[in-house]
């Protein structure tokens, strides 16, 4: 009961922070210079003013910031984004629904790839402290971490795809003869699209989440409790897995659930990159074109996971740490 409870105020603590997230990125996106209206109406020389304001009160920009705002939010309650500024003015949802799953996709792959390889990374590299494996894994983890990923992806670029035309790179499928493969080869060609955009996506937070183990298991390794387990005479595999892993991953869980809004954002560089038609790829369109609603519909998202990874860490350290049960439990 006492988790239910706790997870009830969690959820109802997220709307007003929800709220804030949106007026906040509202009203500042509207501070930038410029308007939606001005690649149409800057370079036309029929452009008059009163056709100017014909279009901002089509965009309803003629309206103060406050009304734009709240017909916005009444759209929001609905579930409706609204519609794109572009010429097409489909509806925000239909733009981002037809990306999102590719980039759901990759931001998966590069999450398990982050987690299936810095989690061991560090472990080993606790253990070993001052180790010849730990110095050269330092060094390489750094300059991964502080090589920038755009300039990573073109070295990628050059070396795999054009000396040695090994994978793609662009895409996330072949243009010719994609429909004629079979379902396996069509897998296959996914495949191999799909490896330089999830490796450079991963990099970076491979690096980090590596030393953030690293950390977090050495100062584990140095508790009582652990000097107590291997004075039992328990192997040293349970020590280190079962024991201080475990209470290693506490501070893992709360970068975990605020890195997950980072790989979305993160998108934008290796999806403009790669030529991948995803969500980081329409939101810098968006950018561009100033297309409020389309920018608001993909901030809306970034917000919506960003409180979701919140929630998941807490969830996860209830899960992880047998003493927050029991102050939950103490509760009721």
């Amino acid at each position: 009961m006492g988790f239910v409870l706790f997870l009830l105020k969690r959820l109802l603590g997220l709307v007003p922070t929800f709220l804030g997230i949106t007026l906040i990125s509202f009203f500042v996106m509207h501070l930038a210079p410029g308007e939606p209206m001005s690649l149409q109406a800057d370079f036309n020389p029929k452009m008059t003013p009163e056709m100017r304001q014909r279009l901002r009160a089509q965009y309803g920009l003629d309206k103060p910031l406050y009304v734009q705002y709240a017909r916005w939010l009444k759209g929001l309650v609905h579930l409706d984004l609204g519609r794109s500024f572009s010429p097409d003015r489909r509806k925000v949802w239909d733009k981002i629904k037809e990306r999102l799953p590719i980039t759901i996709l990759i931001n998966v792959l590069s999450m398990a790839l982050i987690l299936g390889v810095s989690i061991p990374l560090g472990v080993r590299a606790a253990v070993r402290q001052n180790s010849l494996f730990d110095q050269v894994t330092t060094v390489l983890v750094f300059v991964a971490y502080a090589a920038p990923a755009f300039w990573v992806a073109l070295l990628l670029m050059l070396f795999f795809g054009i000396e040695l035309n090994i994978l793609p790179v662009s895409g996330i499928h072949s243009l010719m003869g994609y429909e004629q493969m079979t379902t396996f080869q069509k897998i296959l060609d996914w495949a191999r699209h799909l490896v330089l955009p999830v490796f450079v996506s991963a990099i970076g937070g491979l690096a980090g989440f590596s030393r953030y183990t690293r950390s977090s298991m050495l100062e584990v390794l140095r508790q009582d409790y652990i000097t107590t387990a291997r004075a039992k005479g328990l192997p040293e595999r349970v020590v280190i897995y079962r024991h201080a892993l475990r209470n290693a991953l506490l501070p893992l869980i709360t970068i975990l659930g605020l890195s997950i809004p980072g790989l979305i954002g993160g998108s934008v560089i290796f999806e403009s990159i790669f030529a991948i038609p995803g969500v980081g790829q329409l939101m810098w369109s968006a950018v561009m074109a100033r297309d409020y609603p389309v920018l608001m519909g993909n901030l809306v998202i970034v917000a919506v996971l960003t409180l979701l990874g919140n929630l998941l860490a807490d969830i996860g350290y209830a899960a992880v740490d047998p003493r927050i049960r029991t102050g939950l439990q103490s509760e009721e």
